[in-house]
Parts: C-alpha cells; structure tokens; sequence
C-alpha cells in the first residue's frame, strides 16, 4: 500500500500579499517617502490647537477646561491624520521574482493594484529635482516598459531603489540597457537627414 503525501497549508511557503502565486517568491518590497503625509501632518497639528482655543480666549474656564481642550484636539488630530498614515503606510511597490506590483492605498475604503512582469522593463531612471528633494532625500522613479512609462513620485532613496531594482532584474536575466532608445534617435536623424537631401 503506498502511502500519499498530504500538503497542508503549514508547508506552504508564507505570503506576503493576498495576490501572491504559490511559487513567486518576494525579493524586495518599498514605500515612499513619508513627506508624501505632509499635509495630513499639517492638518493633524491644527487639532491641539483648535482644542485650546476656548481656554485660550477665555482663561476664567480653568485648567480642566485647557488640558480637556488639550486632549480632544489630540484625538482630532489623529483622527484627521489617520487617512494619510494608511494611504502611505499600505502603499506599497513590490518586487518578486517574476513581477512589479503595485499597490496604491487611497484613504481607508479604496485600495487599487497593478503589477507588470519583470521581462517588460526595459530600463530604470530616476531624478531628484530641487532643494526638498535634495534635503530630504526623494525623488521621482521613471520605469520604461514595453506598455508604457511607470513614474513613480516621492520614492524614499531613489539611488538605492534603483540600483536594487538593476541587481534583481540582471539576477533574473533581464537586459534592461537602453539601446531601442538610441536606435530610435539615430533613426529619426537618419529620416531628418534624407528629407533635407530630399528637399
């Protein structure tokens, strides 16, 4: 009698996300940067100030009334901020090895998901713009792909990002030069040329 094997759901690998095929194994997983809550920030701050305006106004109410103020502001505060901390905290871009997802988080009650396979990226590029950026250390991602261009803003170490994303796609055996792009140039020369002869 021979016996069978029975797989339970402990000897499957752990996933990572809800969209994960059973043989797809995660390499890398980013975020923005955190400026992207600024003005959920912003607005979280004015809370403890709304919340000690009436003690403010009016000093005769007490100091019952200025740390009562105090912590309703700061329950309003939280409660304004949340929305930017989930949308930023679920917002995520991950990297198998066998596609690029990612997840956009919007508020609390909407969530959307792309991904595209690695064999479609053709080339990786990143620019950090201005003194914010620079300061802080954000910048906006350009992935050129087979379908389109992928512009990813505010990504957190684009330089790092980058050079993360190149290991894992030259890991994986992906070309991704940019040499279609310079024929296209040299193309569109060459055409410009012969019609000047032409005229």
């Amino acid at each position: 009698m021979v016996k069978t094997k029975q797989t339970s759901s402990r000897d499957k690998p752990a996933k990572y996300f809800e969209d994960q095929f059973d043989d797809e194994k995660v390499l890398f997983v980013f975020r923005k940067h955190p400026v992207v809550m600024r003005k959920g920030l912003v607005l979280g701050l004015m809370g403890p100030l709304i919340g000690i305006i009436p003690a403010a106004i009016n000093p005769n109410l007490g100091l019952n009334m200025f740390f009562g103020g105090l912590v309703a502001g700061i329950l309003l505060g939280i409660l304004v901020f949340s929305p930017s901390w989930v949308s930023w905290h679920f917002s995520v871009f991950i990297v198998t090895d066998q596609r690029f997802i990612q997840i956009t988080q919007k508020g609390l009650f909407h969530r959307a998901v792309s991904d595209l396979g690695l064999s479609q990226i053709q080339s990786v590029n990143y620019v950090v713009s201005g003194l914010q950026e620079t300061l802080l250390g954000f910048g906006t991602m350009n992935m050129q792909t087979y379908v389109g261009d992928l512009v990813i803003h505010d990504v957190h170490h684009p330089a790092k990002i980058q050079k993360k994303l190149l290991t894992i796609l030259r890991d994986q055996g992906i070309n991704t030069s940019s040499y279609q792009v310079a024929n296209t140039s040299r193309t569109s020369k060459a055409n410009e040329k012969t019609s000047t002869e032409e005229a």
